[in-house]
């Protein structure tokens, strides 16, 4: 699966881009603040249907424009897909082959994209919602049926919670009614739960082989899946989570809000059998949180029998020059590659002679270089 062009208009800093690809590896080189990162933004948004840099749609239409459009031709085997996004203060629009999709899970998994970015750091060092997010955003990409239950899972939550809160202002509390919330959350939570032990479980063998490949067989990544229900995940069934949210009830109502569940659920990284999330340092936390997205390359490849995109936005800088070279090494060859930099100085000779560089100045492709010419645009 290969993007073969990129179409924006008032996108970010973008009036108008239009841009082909014709290898596996396309780097975009300039300094900060120049648009490199906002054309990786665009290929998120085109396989994702958000933003990795923000919530808020309306943040990417250019200043003073009224709409923002997006647009990629994708090679998928034989098939080539036209995917166009338009986002306006009217909301979003999504379409393949100029039809318009009328519910976003029709149209996401059309292609896939592995991220990337500085602030995946956060899925190593930061809060359990990171990792939470990151568990909902890669597993969605693959099953439309695991956004639909969490979908389903978020209104109930919502439901039970308002519920909770409405009985410290009433001073009543209607069991049976509660029983039935809760029973229709833990049918939900249970999909989601066993659905993210298969996914955490996958991820072990792909994260760690690259894991080993970036450290020089240094080191051995793990990752274990912390459920709030029971530490004795192989045991989890349907009544035993009913169970626990139910022995939970006057917490719950004491506080107001449910305090159990997959909305609370976390995953730790043991690099050398060490929480690399509290004693790793910042090399190994580094590397680790590279191994993990990377590892989700052979995870759509299986779930897909596609390989995704990659996509690496700043990522070079924060490797030696080594462990560059390891990881273009890694994927060049399996994927369509887009990465940004500032300086391409570590990244070898044969690596670059295959590769497509683009030169990126205040949102303008300034030349192209493409097998050693430059061209000028």
């Amino acid at each position: 699966m290969d993007i073969k062009s990129l179409s924006l208009l008032n996108f970010r800093n973008y009036s108008h881009l239009d841009i082909k690809f014709s290898n596996k590896l396309n780097i975009f080189i300039g300094n900060n603040a120049q648009g490199k990162t906002t054309l990786l933004e665009s290929i998120y948004l085109l396989a994702i249907s958000k933003s990795h840099k923000t919530s808020k749609d309306k943040d990417l239409i250019k200043f003073n424009e009224s709409y923002s459009k997006v647009c990629t031709v994708l090679k998928k085997s034989d098939l080539e897909l036209k995917l166009e996004i338009i986002i306006s203060n009217q909301g979003k629009k999504v379409s393949i082959n100029n039809v318009e999709k009328k519910k976003i899970s029709e149209y996401i998994g059309t292609f896939n994209v592995v991220m990337f970015a500085p602030e995946d750091l956060d899925i190593v060092k930061r809060d359990p919602i990171n990792r939470r997010k990151f568990l909902d955003i890669e597993i969605g990409q693959t099953s439309s049926i695991y956004i639909h239950n969490l979908n389903q899972y978020n209104k109930i939550l919502k439901q039970r919670n308002e519920y909770l809160k409405s009985t410290q202002i009433n001073k009543t509390i209607d069991f049976p009614y509660l029983d039935i919330l809760t029973e229709q959350l833990a049918i939900y939570a249970e999909k989601i739960l066993n659905k993210r032990i298969e996914f955490i479980k996958k991820l072990n063998v792909y994260a760690n082989k690259i894991h080993e490949h970036i450290s020089n067989y240094h080191e051995k990544l793990y990752l274990e899946y912390i459920s709030s229900f029971s530490r004795d995940l192989s045991k989890l069934n349907l009544n035993q989570i009913i169970e626990v949210y139910k022995k939970n009830y006057n917490t719950d109502l004491l506080k107001g809000s449910t305090q159990m569940g997959i909305h609370r659920d976390d995953f730790r990284l043991f690099v050398n059998d060490i929480d690399v999330s509290i004693f790793g340092s910042q090399g190994q936390q580094r590397t680790t949180a590279l191994a993990i997205k990377l590892s989700l390359i052979d995870f759509i490849k299986d779930e897909t029998n596609f390989y995704p995109i990659v996509l690496l936005d700043d990522v070079l800088s924060e490797l030696d020059d080594l462990r560059q070279s390891q990881l273009l090494d890694c994927i060049q060859e399996k994927v369509q590659t887009f990465v940004t930099t500032t300086n391409i100085s570590g990244i070898k000779k044969e690596i670059i002679d295959k590769s497509d560089i683009f030169f990126i100045e205040n949102g303008n492709i300034i030349n192209k270089k493409e097998g050693g010419n430059f061209d000028k645009q």
